[in-house]
């Protein structure tokens, strides 16, 4: 068994291949080669919890599981919200490959799946991007979003102005685009055609009186179904994709929490971005329309990037090989 920690995986699933392994593994979703359970959620003390999510991978012939700690506060400790472990078996003989840092698979493959939304329902000339949010899913998803869109202004928004200004003046530097810290959310969103949120709040941090038609979200950072980073107008005022319906309508809180208030119907979600890739849904209709991605975050995502991780780490013999 390979154990590859999380400086290694990071190194070796760089965001072009974690985009491009999304891709493949959605559409393997759409077409049933790819099966997962719902995930099952511990909670603990202070709304933080352990989830587990299992899956399979039928043209990989591998299965496996996440298992996940999420701590929103850890942010104040100086720790990542996300923290855990991803395990490779064997789908054929059932002995266990590999364990994969799961930090580092959650960080980039969360935002290569924004990523592949985004190519998929972003206008073509989208240049000005909006991050609310400053952790470590700010940073992945500004590198996804560079990678599909000639974004050539971004502003970025967090709850501590000093996070947001040393976000700005480090990220500029890194990838040579103008960055700037603004003071609100509203200030951040008014002209922007992308817009990635990723914070830790569990009310709305984004309304849709804000936005311009024509935009694209991505709304990455409620998993839970009380939690929302969206207002229900702009949920009822956009067309909307999640990465999996069945997990949407247990766990979305920026869909479930409109359709209780009555201001959207059960039909609300167009589809699965896997049927976007496949062809078999229609995506942005007109230029002036508002798309909006709602990602929860899936087992076989985690399983596809794991499995691409461990397959380059035994060609580079990366990680270490243990008997188990």
């Amino acid at each position: 068994m390979r154990i590859i920690g999380g400086s290694e995986a990071a190194e070796i699933l760089t965001m072009k291949a974690a985009i491009q392994v999304m891709g493949e593994v959605l559409t393997d979703l759409a077409r049933g080669e790819a099966v997962q359970s719902m995930r099952q959620v511990l909670p603990l003390q202070e709304g933080n919890l352990m989830g587990l999510m299992p899956g399979y991978l039928r043209r990989e012939a591998v299965a496996g599981a996440k298992i996940i700690s999420v701590f929103p506060h850890n942010h104040s400790l100086g720790l990542p919200s996300h923290q855990g472990a991803v395990s490779l078996f064997d789908a054929s003989t059932g002995s266990l490959r590999a364990i994969v840092n799961g930090q580092a698979i959650t960080a980039i493959r969360t935002a290569a799946v924004s990523a592949v939304a985004t190519q998929l329902l972003a206008r073509g000339d989208a240049e000005v991007l909006a991050i609310i949010g400053t952790g470590e899913q700010a940073e992945s998803h500004l590198e996804a979003m560079l990678q599909v869109r000639r974004i050539r202004y971004v502003k970025v928004w967090g709850r501590t102005q000093g996070k947001a200004e040393r976000f700005a003046e480090v990220m500029s530097g890194k990838w040579g685009v103008q960055i700037s810290a603004v003071e609100s959310v509203r200030d951040a969103v008014r002209d922007a055609d992308i817009i990635c949120t990723v914070t830790a709040s569990t009310q709305p941090v984004l309304f849709g009186e804000w936005v311009k038609p024509g935009v694209h979200i991505n709304a990455v950072g409620a998993c839970r179904p009380m939690d929302r980073e969206l207002d229900t107008t702009l949920v009822a005022g956009s067309r909307l994709y999640v990465d999996r319906l069945e997990s949407a309508v247990h766990e979305a809180g920026d869909y479930l929490i409109p359709l209780a208030e009555g201001a959207i119907s059960s039909g609300h979600i167009v589809g699965e971005i896997g049927g976007l890739l496949c062809g078999s849904g229609m995506g942005r209709s007109s230029e002036l329309e508002i798309t909006l991605f709602k990602s929860l975050g899936l087992a076989i995502e985690d399983l596809a990037a794991a499995h691409y991780v461990y397959e380059q780490a035994v060609l580079l013999n990366k990680g270490i090989e243990i008997a188990f």
